[in-house]
């Protein structure tokens, strides 16, 4: 049938040209579109400033070379930003080292450089007291090996610590007796503490080994032994803590890995059924899946049916029915039937396997507090310690005062003014809630869009696959002719099935439950920009537009006035006639989603405004969004047009998000503060170029994130004013000369573990 048979015949080929199985189409090339992205406060090259988030990168030199390669390293030591730091100030001083890539959750290092090979690179990182292991080109870095200490020296530590204290207080020994005691403490518990900090300090870095470092040698150097031993024992017991609190952080995306079994069962060419590793495993190949399994790949259904959770994809919480041409994805849980698949994807590109990476990416792109932190501890982590040192000579060279209590404030002022808890918070807090996000299906490509997310204002929309279910179905009939009343939806259908216009094709697939008796078409034509032709039983039939009617001169005042009332509902009509009038009135018309009418009024409760932008008629348009609540419509727009609407709503200030599937929607995506992909499982340009990419059709997903973004920000506030304050107050009892170095460690540690608490908070259910 003719593209005329919609009777409000959009202009452009815009909205409903991929109507047409919309979930396979998603092209989000847009983000290779020559269109500038709204700033998100990014800095020079940093990551975050990208639409396609990356591992945290550090672009050394701006002229990359022809032979420039890049090299891969397990770095088991580097897990968190201070080993991060030591690593990026050593290999930026290593001529020929043009980038660095660092992914401290696999605590793999990335390094873009045209060495003629890596042993400078290695014997680099071998000087910060770390071991760089080469990765081959293409391999994937195993798990993370949790590092196995024994507890005997802590212990020795906590003893010998608690000992000197008591043996000082009481003076049931001498001077030398508890120097000897508190020194133990130290070397069984701070070795490790030493070693860093004296290799930070050779790298000119002030970091909270170096820092602590100096705080005990100055302790033991003005003979408090006992506070020593006890600030050096306090330490080591938060750090370990705070490595387990950071651990759980990674864990919840590691998790994510223990999804996809280890083995599948496949279907050999002698046709027996084989257990095999999923690795090796060839696309093309059928497995087979049984009741209560996991899936292992990515696949098409080839025989069988079943329902399926798909909850860790796309975080839907009802099974979803899966039959023959349908897609599997891996790691989702088959409930029912038996089920054989033809494999699509290889185990290291599964959909599994590209949120995996994606969410891995994305806790490197640092979000703007983080970038603030980072910048902020750089300056502040040196002013603190040049202000301590004046604070230790100062009052005693010019004031006349001790010089044993100044110097005792001093240490106190440095172990309490470490900027730990501040550097450490963000990213936990960041990691968090991209694994919080991607627990529930929604994929965040970067800490900058999880956390600008909580300032959106406004929300447009696309209408087709994104509000609408994108496929039309036959919403109406009406008999205008009682003798035919039996008789016309089967004269109609036949014609319809003739034709594989989306319109027909729903007047057709109407008419299957219906099971009427087929009817052979003779003498079929179609009728360019009207409908089409046909006989049945000898009679000539017409279905066709409101223009086919007025050319047959057989429309009348009471039809166009039914004719109004379904367009105005954004309908398209069809009309049946044979040669003496119409016979029966079909409407079809795109549906909405029982979740967009929730999904917008959970975005008002939030105090977003909503706008959809479609390349649809204004009536049509207008109906939908009345429909769903939407607060404002505009039809007959081509992509550009979306992107100048998208531009007008900054210029009056607004921070807008834009929400699409197809690549009509490209412009208005890529200029929006955050652009949202819909239904991106199982397509791979939405995974890899989406800002946050939806992993169903739930629109509902989008008022879960802004919460979440929220959620986030809050905290991120929280923790930066917590570490502040605590420190602030502190600072005011060291001058008053109360507090102790072992007090500062309470205060400082305590506030680390705070906010890294506060953080987790993000990944409870």
């Amino acid at each position: 049938m003719s593209d005329s048979l919609h009777i409000h015949k959009p202009e452009d080929g815009h909205d409903h040209d991929h109507d047409h199985d919309h979930d396979h189409d998603h092209d989000h090339s847009h983000k290779l579109q020559p269109v500038q992205k709204h700033d998100h406060g990014g800095h020079g090259d940093s990551c975050c400033s990208s639409k396609v988030a990356a591992p945290s990168l550090i672009k050394l030199s701006d002229k990359p070379t022809d032979g420039a390669r890049l090299s891969s390293f397990r770095i088991e030591a580097m897990d968190c930003p201070t080993e991060q730091t030591l690593i990026q100030n050593k290999l930026g001083k290593l001529s020929g080292v043009q980038q660095l890539e660092f992914n401290l959750i696999n605590r793999v290092l990335g390094v873009t450089h045209d060495l003629p090979s890596t042993a400078p690179i290695i014997a680099a990182i071998k000087s910060l007291g770390m071991v760089a292991e080469p990765l081959e080109q293409g391999t994937e870095a195993p798990a993370p090996i949790p590092e196995k200490k024994h507890w005997w020296p802590l212990a020795l530590s906590g003893v010998g610590a608690l000992a000197a204290e008591v043996i000082h207080f009481t003076n049931a020994a001498p001077t030398w007796v508890v120097a000897i005691i508190a020194l133990i403490s130290i070397l069984s518990g701070g070795l490790t503490t030493y070693k860093k900090g004296w290799i930070a300090l050779k790298n000119l870095n002030l970091n909270i080994n170096a820092l602590m470092s100096i705080a005990v040698t100055g302790a033991i150097l003005i003979g408090q032994w006992p506070e020593a031993a006890m600030v050096m024992f306090l330490f080591t017991v938060a750090e370990l803590i705070e490595a387990k609190s950071l651990d759980r952080a990674r864990n919840a995306i590691g998790g994510l890995m223990q999804m996809t079994p280890e083995q599948a069962t496949v279907q050999q060419a002698d046709g027996s059924w084989v257990e095999q590793d999923v690795k090796t495993i060839e696309l093309g190949a059928r497995v087979r899946v049984r009741p209560g399994e996991r899936i292992g790949l990515d696949g098409e259904v080839v025989a069988g049916s079943s329902t399926i959770d798909q909850a860790p994809i796309t975080g839907e919480s009802l099974p979803i029915e899966k039959t023959v041409g349908d897609k599997v994805f891996a790691g989702t849980i088959n409930q029912a039937g038996s089920l054989e698949y033809s494999v699509t994807a290889a185990a290291n590109n599964s959909t599994l396997a590209r949120i995996i990476h994606a969410v891995e990416q994305a806790q490197g792109a640092r979000a703007p507090t983080q970038r603030f932190v980072d910048q902020f501890s750089k300056i502040y982590t040196p002013a603190v310690f040049i202000f301590a040192l004046a604070v230790a000579v100062i009052p005693p060279l010019f004031m006349g005062a001790v010089w044993f209590d100044w110097i005792y404030r001093a240490l106190v002022l440095l172990v309490v003014a470490c900027p730990c808890a501040l550097v450490i918070s963000t990213p936990v807090t960041i990691v968090s809630g991209l694994a919080a996000a991607a627990r529930k299906g929604i994929l965040v490509k970067g800490g900058v869009y999880l956390e600008s997310g909580h300032k959106l204002s406004y929300l447009a929309l696309d209408k087709t696959g994104t509000i609408t279910h994108g496929k039309p179905v036959q919403t109406d009939y009406l008999s205008l002719d009682p003798s035919t009343d039996q008789t016309a939806p089967a004269i109609a259908a036949a014609l319809a099935g003739r034709s594989d216009h989306p319109v027909s094709l729903a007047i057709a697939n109407a008419a299957v439950d219906k099971q009427f008796a087929p009817l052979v078409v003779d003498n079929f034509e179609a009728l360019a920009g009207r409908g089409v032709r046909g006989e049945i039983n000898g009679q000539v039939y017409h279905l066709g537009n409101h223009r086919l009617v007025e050319e047959l001169n057989l429309c009348s005042p009471a039809l166009e006035e039914k004719l109004f009332a379904l367009e105005k509902q954004g309908k398209s009509v069809v009309l049946l006639l044979d040669t003496s009038g119409p016979l029966a009135l079909f409407a079809v018309a795109d549906t909405v989603k029982e979740s967009s009418r929730e999904a917008i009024q959970q975005l008002h409760d939030l105090g977003i405004k909503t706008l959809m932008l479609t390349g649809d008629n204004v009536h049509t348009a207008q109906a939908i969004a009345a429909q769903v609540g939407i607060d404002e419509a505009k039809g007959d727009l081509l992509p550009t047009d979306k992107l100048q609407v998208i531009e007008a709503l900054y210029a009056q200030g607004h921070n807008v998000g834009m929400v699409g599937d197809g690549i009509n929607d490209a412009p208005a995506l890529a200029r929006a503060e955050i652009g949202f992909a819909m239904a991106a499982a199982g397509t791979d340009t939405a995974i890899e170029t989406a800002d946050v990419a939806l992993m169903d059709d739930d629109l509902r997903k989008i008022p879960t994130f802004i919460r979440l973004s929220r959620q986030t920000s809050n905290i991120l506030k929280q923790n930066i004013a917590l570490a502040l304050v605590i420190k602030a107050i502190f600072l005011g009892v060291t001058f008053a000369g109360i507090a102790t170095m072992w007090m500062a460690v309470f205060a400082d540690m305590g506030v680390s573990l705070l906010v890294v608490f506060n953080g987790l908070r993000l990944l409870r259910k």
